[in-house]
C-alpha cells in the first residue's frame, strides 16, 4: 500500500473532500437571497422583507418589464417591485432553493402579489435537468478519453506510430475527434430526452445552447486527455477522473444552492467548467436568455476549454514524441 502512492491518496482525499463538502457547501436553506428593489422605493416594504433578502440592486425608475429582465439576466433571484402604488414580488423560479427561502419569508408583505417566472410550478427536474446533462457529458467526456488513450497505451498502440508518417499533432486529432463526436451525440440525445420525456421547455436559442455546449465538451475532453496522460494503468485513470467529478458535482450548483455554500467554497465553484455550464443550460433552456446576458459564463467557459485542452494536448504530444 506504501508503494502505491496514489491509492493511497485516494483513499484519504476523498474521504476529507466529502467531509468538507457535504459539512460546508451540503446546505438547502440560502440565507441571503440576493433581492433587486425596482421603481420608487417603499421604505416599508424594503423594510418588511426582512434580513434575508440582500439587496444588490436597485432600479428607482424601473418597472416590472425591467425587473423581469433582472431575473432572466441572473442579476437577482427575487425583485421587489414597488411603482404603480402596488406591490409585487417577482421570484425566479429556476433558482429552486432561493425561491422556496423567499416564499417562506414573505409573510411580513401582507397585500403583496407574488409571482413565480420561468419554472411557475417550482418543478425540481426542470432546475436539476440542466445539471444532470452536463454530468452526463463530463462522465462519459473524462472516461471514454481517458480509458480510451490510457489502453492504447497499455496494448502499445500508441508507440506504434512512431514509425509512421503522421505528425503528433494528427495523432492527436484523430484520437480526440471520435471522442468528441460521441460527447455531442450524448448531448443532442440528452436535450431531446429532456423536453421530449421530462418536459423541460426549450425557450431559448439552438445556437446558444450549441455553443455552451462545444465549450463545455472542449474542457471535458481536455480533461480526460490530461488524465490519460497523467496515468499508467486504467486504474489510475479511474481514480483521477472521480477526483475531477467528485467535486465538480458538488460545488457547481447541481446539487446545492451557490449561495448557500461559504465564500471559499463559491470561489472553488468559479474554477469549475460545470459551474458555467449549468448557468448557460438554465439560462438557454427556461429563461430564453439571450447572448447579452450569458456572455459572461460563456467567455469564461470558452476560455477554461482553451487552457484545458492547450495543456492537454501538449502534454499528449510530448509524451508521444518521447515516447517515439
Amino acid at each position: 500500500m506504501r508503494r502505491d502512492k496514489r491509492t493511497m491518496a485516494l483513499l484519504f482525499m476523498v474521504p476529507l473532500l466529502m467531509l468538507t463538502v457535504f459539512g460546508y457547501a451540503a446546505r438547502f436553506d440560502v440565507k441571503e437571497i440576493p433581492t433587486a428593489v425596482v421603481g420608487p422605493e417603499s421604505p416599508d416594504a424594503v423594510k418588511a422583507l426582512g434580513p434575508g433578502f440582500d439587496v444588490v440592486k436597485r432600479e428607482p425608475a424601473g418597472n416590472e418589464a425591467s425587473a423581469q429582465r433582472l431575473l432572466r439576466d441572473s442579476k437577482a433571484h427575487v425583485a421587489l417591485v414597488t411603482a404603480g402604488g402596488a406591490t409585487t414580488v417577482l421570484i425566479d423560479g429556476t433558482e429552486l432553493f432561493s425561491a422556496q427561502s423567499a416564499l417562506r419569508r414573505l409573510g411580513g408583505l401582507p397585500g403583496a402579489t407574488v409571482k413565480i417566472l420561468y419554472n411557475p410550478e417550482l418543478k425540481t427536474g426542470h432546475v436539476m435537468i440542466p445539471g444532470i446533462i452536463g454530468f452526463i457529458l463530463l462522465f462519459v467526456g473524462l472516461f471514454i478519453t481517458g480509458l480510451g488513450v490510457v489502453k492504447e497505451r497499455e496494448q502499445g498502440t500508441l508507440e506504434q506510430f512512431a514509425v509512421t508518417p503522421l505528425r503528433p499533432s494528427d495523432v492527436i486529432l484523430g484520437k480526440i475527434a471520435p471522442y468528441f463526436l460521441i460527447a455531442f451525440c450524448n448531448l443532442v440525445l440528452s436535450a431531446v430526452a429532456a423536453v421530449v420525456i421530462f418536459g423541460v421547455p426549450f425557450r431559448g436559442s439552438i445556437l446558444l445552447f450549441a455553443l455552451f455546449g462545444l465549450a463545455f465538451l472542449f474542457a471535458i475532453l481536455g480533461f480526460g486527455v490530461l488524465v490519460s496522460t497523467a496515468s499508467r494503468s486504467q486504474g489510475e485513470a479511474v481514480q483521477l477522473a472521480i477526483l475531477i467529478i467528485l467535486p465538480q458535482v458538488m460545488i457547481s450548483g447541481m446539487v446545492f444552492p451557490v449561495n448557500a455554500m461559504p465564500a471559499g467554497v463559491r470561489w472553488l465553484g468559479s474554477l469549475m467548467p460545470l459551474t458555467y455550464f449549468i448557468i448557460g443550460m438554465k439560462g438557454v433552456l427556461l429563461k430564453a436568455a439571450p447572448l447579452q446576458a450569458l456572455w459572461v459564463p460563456l467567455v469564461v467557459l470558452v476560455v477554461m476549454a482553451a487552457v484545458v485542452f492547450a495543456v492537454s494536448v501538449l502534454r499528449f504530444r510530448r509524451e508521444l514524441v518521447v515516447g517515439a
